[in-house]
């Protein structure tokens, strides 16, 4: 699919004949609730929005024609956003999804005008009694990519695309980092911010940069296309991203994904707005919650590696192993968590240094 601002998609499931023709036609209009989805890039194949529709699709499935849903895609963050969320709302939606976290400050505005539409927000950190952010701990997969990606690499040098230099992104970026030197203390990465959820002409040339600064592994970081994933397979270098997997792009040298699945979590919220229970928490959901999970790991990476990366996501599941304790020290030489001391939660979701091995400055 593919829609410019003024174009809606309704997307409609179906229920059982029966239980169709036993609803008189007034009863069945009045108890259709309408959903809204407002996508920051196109929902194509794969990626954050297609995973976003994923989700909404385990929804639909669910509630058959009871639930009529309006997606709206590659949406630019700002006026733009919050002029079609508000006419969302006007348009008689009672949920809505926002697919990115520049969508928070139009839509917590929403929600306080409008007690009773309950909004599902991607990545924030604001919540009202209707308004609800959900985040992936994704940096409990990459670094599980981390030791993988230090199983093939030759070169020692790793690389990152990165979307906005944001916490969600850096916690990724380090997580990785710190996988990869627990097999090589002595590999290091590179970060060429994009500053864009979507630019594939530039997610490229970023990718092109690393390869030649000898980088044989790349992190594609919150790209919604398979820029990067196709340019590293081009060149024979290992690549992994988040969100779904784009091993069709790369046959060869797709390291694997970090995957999200958030059609439980979608579902949860939408029966809670339906029952009046629903919850404006800030859900951070990872491995332990069946939302982030991994996968499509290439057979290039050896069988020893293998069994230490199964052995290391068992004990992130089990409690058993931190990802972000000490000692960890950052990029310029000091320590920030002293040996045995964990990050706590909010620590990890304001993270805004990189850790060592990470040769790139953050941007100002």
């Amino acid at each position: 699919m593919s829609h410019n601002l003024k174009r809606r998609t309704f997307l409609k499931g179906t229920l059982a004949a029966s239980t169709a023709m036993a609803l008189p036609m007034q009863a069945m209009a009045q108890d259709v609730l309408k959903m809204g989805v407002v996508l920051p890039s196109p929902a194509a194949d794969v990626g954050w929005s297609h995973t976003l529709l994923q989700g909404v699709k385990t929804v639909q499935d669910a509630y058959g024609d009871k639930l009529e849903v309006t997606v709206l895609e590659n949406i630019a963050e700002g006026p733009d956003s919050d002029r079609i969320a508000n006419g969302l709302v006007a348009e008689g939606h009672k949920v809505l999804l926002l697919g990115s976290f520049g969508y928070q400050n139009g839509g917590i505005q929403i929600a306080k005008r409008n007690k009773d539409v309950s909004i599902i927000h991607a990545s924030g950190y604001l919540t009202e009694p209707n308004f609800s952010p959900f985040t992936a701990k994704y940096w409990q997969g990459t670094y599980l990519m981390g030791m993988a990606a230090a199983s093939v690499s030759k070169s020692k040098k790793l690389g990152c695309v990165g979307a906005f230099a944001i916490p969600e992104l850096i916690t990724s970026i380090n997580a990785f980092m710190l996988g990869a030197r627990s097999v090589d203390p002595e590999i290091e990465m590179s970060v060429v911010w994009v500053n864009s959820w979507f630019d594939p002409a530039s997610e490229q040339e970023a990718a092109k940069a690393l390869i030649s600064q000898d980088v044989d592994v790349i992190f594609s970081n919150a790209q919604d296309t398979p820029s990067v994933i196709a340019v590293a397979e081009e060149a024979g270098v290992y690549a992994f991203n988040l969100n779904s997997s784009m091993a069709a792009y790369a046959p060869k040298k797709y390291l694997g994904v970090v995957g999200t699945d958030w059609g439980p979590h979608f579902k949860r919220l939408v029966d809670g707005h339906l029952a009046g229970t629903f919850e404006g928490n800030n859900f951070w959901l990872g491995m332990e919650d069946d939302v982030v999970y991994t996968a499509d790991w290439n057979a290039d990476i050896p069988a020893d590696m293998v069994e230490q990366i199964t052995a290391r996501q068992a004990a992130i599941l089990d409690g058993s192993f931190t990802v972000f304790q000490g000692p960890l020290t950052d990029q310029a030489g000091k320590e920030r968590f002293a040996d045995g001391v964990a990050m706590t939660d909010g620590e990890i979701l304001g993270m805004d240094w990189h850790v060592a091995g990470v040769t790139t400055p953050l941007p100002s």
